[in-house]
């Protein structure tokens, strides 16, 4: 077996079939292909379930607390050379695994190899946004690359000991850092893939990130944070406290306060908006930018404080 597909999933299964129809559109010039679902659900849809009868598809169940035991599990299954590990909400370009192949073969210390992303068919401001967001650099080497798609031969995934199954979110951070220090990963644009499942709604991607910055804290354990990171870490809490500084000045009637608790918020928020407005042109208007970053640090803010009272919880009770 050359290369095993290995698809967490859970839920709805729509995305998941679009998935698996564009691994199957590869351009594969023979190469043999196993891929492997490891999905929470009970049941399968009659169009799956076809699917993984005509085709090499296995589908392991398996109630995992984390998306990486879950591609962990996954690899237990597999029979590939080259591991290929993929979101359950992605729709590959038809030369994505010949480009994997011959980015590894061209660049011999290359251990991580990722496609960039591209819109999907009318996308929204917040999907252009994070699109650009994720092409930020392409065609280089890169300190950290994004789990929607990742490309790597086994050995480098047996080197690494496997996803770190204790992180709920962030998880990628952690795996390609630690790759990182192997050999370089590489974020090419020869290779595309559409995030069928990308953020698409203010309100939800607000709910979505609280969940995401639950990790955030616990994935610096174990691994050297670059300099790069630190903005990450530091900047949301800040602004989510002047915010409160804001709110709770004006119910007290310090107007001064909270005119410069505002202010204070709004000068990183427009700085990091400034940069985003020149990677997504004149496709956004400025105004969804700035929403976006209001929204997103606050929400990133309240994530990792929830994330870090729950281990908290959790270490005061084990």
């Amino acid at each position: 077996m050359d290369v095993s597909f290995i698809i967490p999933h859970k839920g709805r299964e729509e995305m998941l079939l679009a998935t698996l129809h564009s691994i199957l559109a590869l351009e594969t010039d023979e190469l043999q292909l196993e891929i492997i679902i490891v999905s929470q659900n009970v049941s399968n849809s009659d169009e799956l379930e076809q699917l993984s009868t005509n085709q090499p598809i296995r589908i392991i169940r398996h109630q995992g607390k984390t998306i990486s035991e879950m591609r962990n599990v996954g690899v237990t299954h597999a029979l590939g050379q080259y591991l290929a590990f993929l979101d359950a909400d992605v729709a590959l370009s038809a030369n994505w695994l010949q480009v994997m192949l011959a980015t590894m073969a061209q660049r011999p210390n290359t251990v991580l190899v990722s496609a960039h992303q591209v819109e999907g068919d009318n996308a929204p401001p917040l999907e252009k946004i994070r699109t650009a967001l994720s092409n930020a650099e392409l065609d280089c080497a890169v300190t950290f690359l994004p789990g929607r798609n990742l490309f790597l031969k086994r050995d480098t995934f047996t080197k690494l000991g496997g996803f770190p199954e204790h992180l709920v979110t962030c998880e990628d951070y952690y795996f390609t850092e630690r790759a990182s220090q192997l050999g370089e990963l590489f974020y090419t644009s020869a290779a595309s893939y559409v995030h069928l499942g990308e953020d698409k709604v203010y309100q939800d991607m607000f709910h979505k990130e609280i969940w995401r910055g639950q990790s955030n804290l616990a994935s610096i354990k174990g691994r050297t944070i670059p300099l790069r990171e630190w903005p990450s870490f530091i900047v949301p809490p800040a602004l989510l406290a002047l915010l409160l500084l804001t709110v709770i000045s004006a119910a007290l009637g310090a107007w001064s306060l909270s005119a410069l608790g505002l202010l204070l918020f709004f000068m990183p928020v427009a700085a990091y908006s400034w940069r985003l407005k020149r990677l997504v042109g004149a496709s956004v208007p400025l105004s969804k930018v700035l929403q976006f970053y209001s929204m997103f640090f606050p929400a990133r803010a309240i994530g990792t404080l929830s994330g870090a009272l729950k281990e908290v919880k959790t270490t005061s009770h084990g």
